[in-house]
């Protein structure tokens, strides 16, 4: 049994997704959901599915192994960010080396980095007149969005989509992929 923390920020719409897909796996197990927002609604769609909750502190994230600790008692094997704003600190890097995976909204290399999240990125990319954008599955390590990319899906973009409307066909392939791509790679 391989046992998940998913580490989220905001409404959890990812987390839902792979919270329903292995919520039948006998191999893959959603194990704790991860928050940095005590009012995150992610904690809540773990609360309805019976997985265990954990809201953490800026303070002890960057200073202190506690989480390290929590994860450990837990076993947990992978760590899954769905939607996380903060950058995984180089203990945990090294502690679940290449088992750290991210989803960005777009095609990486660009439109990644510090600041890019959300609605941010999709507006770069309207604003850049692209004729394309996606998402990339990608290993994460101590800087925002430049680990080995795992998987990347692209979506076509008309000239006249708006932010929302990119940000829907990002979505949707978020919520396509990111679940398999996670058990494909957990099964190799």
């Amino acid at each position: 049994m391989k046992n998940l923390a998913i580490f989220a920020s905001g409404t959890g719409t990812n987390a839902k997704k792979i919270i329903e897909y292995f919520h039948t796996n006998s191999h893959i197990n959603v194990r704790l959901v991860v928050s940095n927002k005590k009012d995150a609604p992610v904690l809540g769609i773990a609360q309805e599915n019976n997985i265990e909750t954990l809201v953490i502190n800026r303070q002890d994230f960057y200073e202190t192994k506690q989480l390290l600790q929590e994860l450990r008692q837990r076993e947990i094997d992978w760590i899954i960010l769905a939607g996380f704003l903060w950058l995984i600190p180089d203990y945990l890097v090294k502690a679940f080396d290449r088992k750290i995976i991210n989803i960005h909204p777009a095609l990486l290399p660009k439109y990644g980095g510090k600041g890019m999240y959300g609605m941010r990125v999709h507006e770069a990319v309207k604003a850049a007149h692209e004729h394309e954008s996606g998402i990339t599955i990608h290993y994460v390590n101590e800087h925002y969005d430049k680990g080995s990319i795992i998987f990347q899906e692209k979506c076509v973009l008309e000239p006249n989509d708006t932010s929302e409307d990119i940000a829907h066909k990002v979505q949707a392939l978020e919520h396509q992929y990111f679940a398999p791509v996670i058990e494909k790679l957990l099964q190799s």
